[in-house]
């Protein structure tokens, strides 16, 4: 199993058909045809990988066992997800919001995905969605189930932004938690929220605990922090700062993507 490295580009899927936000004027096909401008503009500014997230579907479902996201999110996922990978060539991840691991793991397994993101693998935290608990033995014994353990990793976020835990926890421990408990294949870093900046004594704090096993950044990276953030990870998951004019929900600028890549070569972790 390879765990993604280097520059992870988001997809930020607009609302979909039933979501709050959506549009109504393009349907799915206007969605799929947007995710793929992004997709190409990630691969020709040189990200080494993507994720695919339904960022435009807020407000979440918590995901998890009775909430899981709607069925036409997991098709429209898989579909287009699926298509950023044949499209560019690159390895591709979902993130399925709020927190549905098992329908993310079944995306990746069928759509032969290379990774998934869960925002809580373990624990439990409060969150604008309420109390999510962690599903880390139903996601991997699904996994196995559908033999995709070989090949679907599972990236675990670590004191997950938008989310407090239940109960006081310091990072190294759930840091060994996601990785020696929730058996995650790695582990990532946010800030307090979408966009913002990685604390530094945490991200310290993670890397110490992982050991060698693989630590990306999760939010806030950009070529000003570049230098000092990514020695200490292994890759990093950036949605925002590569948007133009640094908007969550604007199309992928090329150009911002082609200087993020410049500022991080050579500078994550050996």
């Amino acid at each position: 199993m390879t765990v993604p490295r280097g520059l992870i580009g988001v997809v930020h899927l607009p609302p979909l058909p039933g979501d709050p936000l959506h549009a109504g004027d393009e349907g799915f096909a206007g969605v799929e045809r947007r995710a793929l401008e992004d997709a190409a503009a990630l691969a020709r500014g040189g990200a080494d990988a993507i994720i695919v997230e339904n960022f435009g579907s807020a407000p979440f479902p918590k995901g998890t066992e009775g909430q899981r996201i709607p069925p036409h999110h997991v098709a429209t996922l898989a579909l287009v997800a699926r298509e950023c990978g044949r499209h560019t060539g690159l390895p591709v991840g979902v993130n399925c919001l709020r927190n549905d691991a098992v329908s993310a793991v079944g995306i990746a397994a069928a759509a032969s995905l290379a990774f998934v993101r869960v925002n809580v693998h373990t624990g439990a935290y409060v969150t604008d969605q309420g109390i999510i608990e962690g599903e880390a033995a139903t996601t991997l014994r699904y996994r196995r189930a559908l033999g995709a353990e070989g090949r679907v990793a599972v990236l675990a976020d670590i004191l997950v932004k938008h989310a407090t835990p239940l109960a006081p926890l310091d990072p190294a421990q759930a840091t060994r938690d996601a990785l020696e408990r929730g058996l995650a294949d790695a582990v990532i870093v946010t800030g307090e929220a979408t966009g913002a900046p990685v604390s530094r004594p945490l991200l310290e704090a993670v890397r110490a605990a992982a050991g060698d096993r693989p630590v990306l950044v999760g939010s806030g990276l950009s070529p000003a922090n570049a230098a000092d953030l990514a020695p200490l990870a292994d890759g990093a998951i950036v949605g925002t700062w590569l948007k133009r004019g640094g908007d969550v929900r604007a199309p992928v600028d090329e150009a911002r993507v082609r200087d993020l890549a410049a500022a991080l070569r050579g500078r994550f972790r050996a």
